[in-house]
């Protein structure tokens, strides 16, 4: 079985987009030669994608499809088509037009069978097995899947040129210039944006020694590139190759390269050939805030930062360059002295900030717009505030005791709150800030730092924004922990509040994740905050910018609850665990956790089973009851000894299981209730329920109640059923 390759040689593709790029074309032809029966169960596809190509090497491709088995056809009724056993014109005629020639024996393609007759729709009639579909060239198949793999093309923006006969029009993610189809050493004669496929291709565009060469098979393309072309043609091969020089680089100087996957996607796609070189600043420069000087060098050279082993920020980088002279001090020097101005803007921007106070720059937030519904940021930051100072209330007079720091007074934490939801978006009018977005936060905290703000305070300021993304962190003090949640929840009222909710994938304002964020403070810090009530107290501050209070309080449940869901179920939880847990609508998020372990610790019981069959079919029967249901359980009315045994089971069962749940024991509250698997079982094989008299009905109804209401508290056992 032959190998085949497909290479498409272009000019410079974007670095960003030449992952997805290479693995879209790779997956595209794969599938469709599979589609169309080309390639064995074995055939491996192996993906490449360079600056200036994109290319596919799939083993075991058949040079023609295997033939296809085609279902019988219908020719006509029986009555039609033979007369006393002799084919009649018409049945003759007919087969003329399935390829037959004129005079064909019809008497030995029945005795072959390839004509037959069947009953279909009750009635006779003559059929005919055509045999097996002959199969196609791989030419046609394959020409398909390059026009199939261009069109699915993730192209992040089309550019349109002109070929070389001047008239003719391509659109295309940049120009293309070469084709290379081939199957072992057979060219295939395919053709792809105004290109006829050939065995020729081009290399490095400045380490090659010859400017076009030869592919010989399709198998030796890979080394031909790198031993002529000095290319590596693979991304991951290229990738791994960085990645062994940064480490090596860094290794030499005892430090370590910084940790960025997608830095390191964009500079592999940079690079056809790597070769990685240290290069130096100045050390005056480290008085800048490393993140200032590592977002700068990442973003604007895309060089990798070196740290030390405490995660310091050195003065030595990394660079990854796409040539590989006999003497690199040229190049060396060159990105040194490129980076300069770079750091020293940096250095710029950072003195000038600091010589006007976060407070002085207050008045200026009223003049950039937040939201042209929401108003200005500078509303936004008295929103923030006013939802933070509620926040702290809450935790003042929570049911559970929610410890401050040891001189943090609940008025001293309101003043430290307040002063950091104030001057939390202050930084926004900052020249760094300006330059680099990503550093909104960080900055104010620096900026706080330098005037002498308390550094609860600073550390509020530059963790508000956290957790910024999956995995991130959490605000590290209580004061930021609550200027976070302001913020999150300020963002997620306002816009629910005016109509801008989520659609689809689609979410300009990123509210899942402030959902997200705020469901992990709750949950991972277990604070004694109560959802509703903080969605309560977050809309009085925006007064009438929301029109209907009642319904975006309503969506944001809905939303925090689907959240949740989602987030718990990606933490391993099962679907059963989480509904039985969120059916019961949990106001504090903290005990989420501890109420999924007990459900999952209560269904690992024996009993676990038979009480949710019975919770479910106790929950069904109330649910029909009509009016007011009886709460009253009358000693005197329980006749039968399995609803006293019921009875006094609850009676017994039930302050245990109440007293460890306000604990917060919820496992043991749970297991509890295995004890009134017997009695339950028994009151439904031996009661019945909806009995005549009145009385007896509404009493039973009332044990079954106070039955339900026990088994309850922690999740709702009828989902585990």
């Amino acid at each position: 079985m032959t190998n085949l390759l497909v290479e498409l040689f272009v000019e410079e593709l974007p670095p960003k987009a030449l992952k997805k790029l290479g693995e879209s074309f790779a997956a595209s032809i794969t599938e469709h030669l599979h589609l169309n029966d080309f390639l064995e169960a074995e055939s491996a596809t192996t993906s490449f994608a360079s600056p200036r190509r994109l290319g596919v090497h799939i083993s075991k491709v058949r040079a023609i499809s295997e033939p296809k088995p085609r279902p019988p056809e219908t020719l006509m009724p029986e009555a039609v088509g033979l007369k006393e056993g002799t084919p009649t014109p018409a049945l003759l005629k007919r087969l003329q037009k399935a390829g037959y020639h004129e005079g064909v024996d019809v008497g030995s393609f029945f005795s072959e069978g390839r004509l037959f007759v069947a009953e279909e729709g009750g009635k006779r009639v003559i059929k005919h097995d055509p045999g097996q579909a002959a199969g196609s060239h791989l030419s046609i198949a394959l020409q398909g899947a390059i026009d199939l793999a261009l069109h699915r093309l993730p192209i992040p923006k089309v550019m349109t040129y002109q070929l070389a006969d001047g008239w003719t029009d391509v659109k295309f993610v940049r120009p293309a210039h070469r084709l290379i189809a081939l199957h072992g050493e057979t060219v295939i004669g395919v053709k792809a944006l105004g290109l006829e496929a050939s065995n020729m291709t081009e290399g490095h565009r400045f380490e090659s020694p010859v400017q076009a060469f030869a592919i010989r098979s399709a198998d030796s393309y890979a080394q031909q590139l790198f031993e002529q072309g000095a290319v590596i043609a693979s991304f991951a091969e290229r990738r791994a190759e960085i990645s062994r020089q940064l480490k090596g680089a860094a290794d030499a100087l005892s430090l370590k390269p910084i940790d960025d996957e997608a830095l390191l996607d964009e500079v592999t796609a940079l690079v056809e050939r790597p070769n990685v070189l240290t290069c130096a600043f100045e050390a005056e420069f480290l008085a800048v805030p490393q993140e200032c000087l590592i977002l700068t060098m990442k973003a604007n050279q895309k060089y990798f930062p070196l740290l030390d082993s405490h995660g310091k920020l050195t003065r030595h980088f990394l660079v990854v360059s796409n040539i590989a002279p006999a003497d690199a001090s040229a190049v060396t020097q060159g990105n040194e002295r490129v980076v300069r101005p770079r750091l020293a803007d940096a250095k710029f921007f950072f003195d000038q900030d600091r010589k006007k106070k976060l407070a002085d720059r207050l008045p200026g937030l009223a003049k950039v717009v937040y939201h042209g519904k929401l108003g200005s940021q500078g509303e936004r930051a008295e929103r923030v505030t006013a939802i933070a100072h509620a926040i702290v209330n809450q935790l003042s007079m929570a049911t559970l005791p929610y410890t401050v720091d040891a001189d943090d007074e609940f008025k001293v934490l309101d003043s430290k709150v307040k002063q950091a939801a104030q001057l939390a978006k202050c930084d926004l009018l900052t020249d760094m800030v300006g330059e680099f977005p990503e550093l909104q936060g960080i900055m104010g905290g620096y900026y706080a730092r330098h005037e002498g703000l308390r550094d609860g305070v600073a550390i509020a300021i530059e963790d508000h924004y956290k957790p910024r993304f999956a995995g991130d962190a959490l605000p590290r003090n209580h004061t930021g922990t609550v200027v976070a949640l302001a913020d999150k929840l300020e963002t997620l009222v306002g816009l629910f509040g005016i109509g801008q909710l989520p659609t689809g994938d689609k979410d300009p304002f990123a509210l899942r994740r402030h959902a997200l964020g705020i469901i992990r403070i709750l949950v991972e810090k277990n604070l004694p905050l109560d959802l509703p009530a903080m969605i309560e107290a977050a809309l009085p501050p925006f007064g009438e910018l929301i029109e209907n209070p009642q319904a975006t309080r309503e969506a944001l449940l809905s939303f925090f609850a689907d959240r949740l869901a989602v987030s718990l179920r990606d933490q391993g939880y099962s679907a059963q665990e989480v509904d039985a847990v969120l059916a019961l609508a949990p106001t504090r998020l903290g005990d989420v956790p501890k109420r999924l372990e007990a459900v999952r610790a209560f269904a690992a019981l024996a009993e676990a089973a038979s009480l949710a069959a019975a919770n479910k079919r106790v929950g069904n029967i109330l649910k029909k009851v009509e009016g007011e249901l009886p709460t009253e359980v009358k000693a005197e009315l329980l006749k039968e000894s399995a609803e006293q045994a019921l009875a006094a089971a609850i009676a017994e069962v039930q302050p245990q299981a109440d007293t460890l749940f306000e604990q917060h024991d919820y496992t043991g509250s749970l297991k509890a209730l295995a004890a009134l698997k017997a009695p339950v079982d028994a009151f439904f094989d031996d009661v019945m329920v909806n009995a005549e008299d009145a009385a007896l009905r509404a009493n039973r109804l009332a044990l079954l109640g106070r039955l339900h209401a026990a088994m309850n508290r922690v999740a709702d056992l009828s989902r585990l059923a």
